[in-house]
């Protein structure tokens, strides 16, 4: 079997502005902090929250 395709996800703009609900959605990506990467498998979950949060990501 192949190995799931994995996604890089970076936080490029701050939080601050954002509703308390956008926010924990970030966090739930795992990300804390401004310019963090994190890795993930590329599931739909993960997809949609990235495909919500694009305004605040950048994606490899």
């Amino acid at each position: 079997m192949s190995e799931p395709k994995k996604i890089r996800i970076k936080l490029v703009r701050s939080k601050i502005g954002a509703t308390v609900r956008q926010k924990r959605t970030l966090e739930a990506l795992g990300l804390r902090k401004l310019q963090q990467e994190v890795e993930h498998v590329a599931t739909p979950q993960i997809l949609g929250m990235v495909n919500k949060m694009q305004r605040w990501l950048e994606v490899n």
